[in-house]
């Protein structure tokens, strides 16, 4: 569990715990750092940060453009390869530079990746892949998920960036893993549901009982915290 403090750049900028206990988070600090310390002087964060966003914008398109023709579902894991390289990397490469804009890299990165989870999700909704309802139903629990870990960032001071050892990096590999399952099995269940269907209702599961169980442990806390006296 990485347990770095954000550092302050403003005064009476309250620092936050950084909480990322995904499965892939020790490899994949290592593997970024490696990268990090040797990325050409001309590429700072800001690159890394539109990279992400543009490439999650692509990835949406990818999955509109693959309901006429699967081979565009080849194209999305590329995307997703340099959604996953500028949106992991942009802060991984200010810290090891030590040139944190904590404020500023919060509110840009967040910003930008619940933008772009719009029109990831609407590729989906309009792919064929997924029925509509469940894609809507998919980016509402997102946002809802985002809005409780910024209010937690703010009340708390921690910032969890996983739920259950998944965090974004896993996403990323379901979403590949789908890509390249849907050449060969775009129905499961004998033939019943679509799998990305039958992938997005156990999603809606698991994001709904994460959203409950940690809305509930935080407004605890907090009540523990501040009781009415």
């Amino acid at each position: 569990m990485a347990t770095q403090s954000l550092p302050t750049s403003a005064p009476g900028f309250r620092q936050a715990t950084r909480l990322q206990e995904s499965a892939l988070a020790t490899w994949e600090k290592q593997l970024l750092i490696w990268m990090a310390e040797r990325a050409p002087a001309w590429i700072n964060s800001d690159h890394l940060t539109i990279l992400g966003f543009v490439a999650q914008l692509l990835t949406g398109c990818s999955y509109a453009m693959a309901g006429s023709n699967r081979l565009w579902l080849l194209a999305g894991i590329g995307f997703l390869a340099l959604n996953w390289l500028g949106d992991s990397m942009d802060g991984t490469l200010a810290r090891v530079r030590k040139q944190q804009r904590p404020r500023y890299g919060f509110y840009v990165d967040h910003i930008l990746d619940s933008i772009g989870s719009v029109p990831l999700m609407g590729g989906l909704a309009v792919s064929g892949f997924m029925n509509p309802i469940i894609a809507i139903s998919l980016l509402v629990l997102f946002l809802l998920l985002s809005i409780q870990s910024y209010l937690a960032t703010y009340t708390l001071g921690e910032f969890r960036m996983s739920f259950w050892s998944f965090g974004p990096t896993e996403l990323r590999v379901l979403l590949v893993a789908g890509n390249l399952a849907l050449f060969r099995w775009p129905m499961v269940w004998h033939s019943q549901y679509r799998l990305f269907d039958f992938g997005g209702a156990m999603g809606i599961v698991g994001m709904t009982a994460v959203l409950i169980l940690f809305t509930a442990r935080n407004t605890v806390h907090l009540y523990k915290e501040e009781p009415i006296r």
